[in-house]
């Protein structure tokens, strides 16, 4: 099933600057198929909902292996029956 999402991730107790955590995200994202749109606060995707909820849960244990502590995610994700979810059609 398509889905459209928006994801954030704050790595807590980790200092001021969350850069490298961010970009090691972004890296992950980026192995998949999805479309992406990084913006200031998080990443909006479109792409498959199983991969979408596959690829939070490879993000968590990828930077707790890399020696993140805390680390919190949100997720928004929405799902249609009546026609595909894009980034899209979401645009103003």
């Amino acid at each position: 099933m398509k889905a459209t999402a928006e994801l954030q991730f704050v790595p807590i107790g980790q200092g001021v600057s969350v850069r490298r955590e961010i970009t090691r995200v972004i890296e992950l994202l980026r192995q998949q198929d999805f479309i992406l749109e990084v913006h200031a606060s998080g990443t909006n995707i479109e792409g498959e909902m199983d991969a979408i909820l596959a690829v939070v849960g490879r993000i968590h244990q990828t930077l707790h292996k890399d020696g993140t502590v805390r680390l919190v995610s949100y997720l928004k994700l929405e799902t249609r029956t009546d026609r595909e979810p894009t980034l899209a059609g979401k645009r103003l």
